[in-house]
């Protein structure tokens, strides 16, 4: 179980230069939020939002009638979230400070993007509250860090490093997605940086369907 007050220290360290470490993923965050197949009006959760990296894109697609919903629990990381609102379009955003399995907010979402958000997905209870606001049918789609093949050392070295500063456990590595696989029927997952990287997008059928996410 990853450990949140070592997390929470590290992105409290980090929040300074967070942007700048993150510029060579940013093509993979376009590709996140394209997969989310957002439209004008629609509302979204942004899973560990981090310092609002993806507020910009996610608001484009959700258009001055659609919501955006942030949730991070490092109030440094949250600070320079709130700051970055007066570069987003007109679109309601909501931000919350609080680990994701504990935190609260008002209804029910078209989709979730969890973009490098490996301790979260680790986590079931934050799993299930992010499901229990979506809406039967909501897209979600998550992105981060995997191991590769074992021969393929250059990327795991990179993926090492990387995680390093990034997560407080490498268990999961292997299959990070795992833990939303379970209640998501169907998750694509496909790696592509070599292997370095997953995306998984899929849909949420609600508990209707048989399947609850608590």
């Amino acid at each position: 179980m990853p450990d949140r007050g070592f997390a929470l220290e590290q992105y409290r360290l980090r929040a300074g230069v967070y942007d700048n470490e993150l510029v060579l993923f940013e093509p993979l965050r376009r590709e996140a939020v394209a997969s989310l197949q957002l439209s004008p009006g629609a509302s979204v959760l942004d899973v560990g939002c981090g310092t609002g990296l993806s507020f910009p894109l996610l608001a484009e697609a959700v258009g001055s009638h659609g919501r955006i919903v942030g949730v991070e629990q490092c109030p440094e990381m949250l600070l320079q979230a709130h700051e970055r609102l007066a570069v987003v379009g007109p679109c309601e955003v909501s931000l919350i400070n609080a680990p994701v399995e504990s935190a609260r907010w008002a209804g029910q979402a078209d989709a979730a993007l969890f973009h490098f958000t490996h301790d979260v997905l680790r986590r079931p209870e934050a799993i299930a509250n992010v499901l229990a606001h979506l809406k039967p049918g909501a897209r979600v789609v998550a992105t981060g860090l995997q191991w590769a093949d074992p021969w393929a050392w250059p990327v795991n070295l990179f993926v090492w490093g990387a995680a390093l500063r990034s997560v407080s456990t490498l268990d999961g590595l292997v299959q990070p997605w795992s833990g939303l696989a379970a209640h998501v029927p169907g998750l694509d997952v496909r790696s592509t940086w070599m292997g370095g990287i997953y995306i998984a997008t899929g849909i949420w059928p609600g508990p209707q369907a048989g399947i609850d996410p608590a």
